[in-house]
């Protein structure tokens, strides 16, 4: 029995230096919006505007080569459902202003087209993740690309990351 309490530690501090050496270091993403965890306003879902929340990104380590930038509400009926997708986001940036696409390349989304898609469930209370990640280099994909060629372009090359996490139902 103790032996597999401590082989089962061991692996636990094991994956938990793989995680760091795969990009666990850690960048902030913040909205002036909205706080971590609180509510999106509805201007910035299918229910208003559907425009894109300013964001704010800080602690780009300095080995940083391109950012990427993905939105997902992992409560959708379906599963995973991606919103927003962009890479090749240079590191110098430090903002995106409301309703603006990053420079870079777009993704297309579960909506099925590029740039920016609100939140828009079918009901209750779902969490949007506003992730942000640093990357060693550029990727090679073309415009377009759908989340998971651009999840494996990412394997391996994640130096940082950080997430903004946002609440929003609809109002009927």
């Amino acid at each position: 029995m103790r032996k597999a309490i401590v082989a089962g530690a061991s692996a636990i501090f094991l994956a938990a230096i793989a995680s760091f050496a795969a990009g666990g270091a850690k960048m902030k993403i913040t909205s002036s919006a909205f706080q971590e965890g609180g509510n999106i306003p509805s201007k910035f879902s299918c229910d208003g505007a559907d425009t894109s929340p300013p964001l704010h990104i800080a602690d780009v380590p300095s080995g940083a080569k391109s950012l990427v930038l993905i939105v997902d509400d992992p409560d959708a009926p379906s599963g995973l459902f991606t919103h927003w997708t962009a890479w090749n986001i240079s590191p110098q940036t430090s903002s995106i202003a409301e309703g603006s696409t990053p420079k870079g390349v777009q993704g297309t989304s579960d909506f099925g087209k590029s740039g920016y898609g609100g939140p828009c469930p079918p009901s209750g209370t779902h969490r949007y993740y506003f992730k942000i990640f640093a990357l060693d280099r550029e990727l090679d994909l073309p415009s377009g690309a759908k989340r998971g060629q651009l999840d494996a372009a990412m394997k391996g090359h994640v130096i940082a990351q950080g997430e903004l996490m946002g609440r929003y139902s609809r109002k009927k």
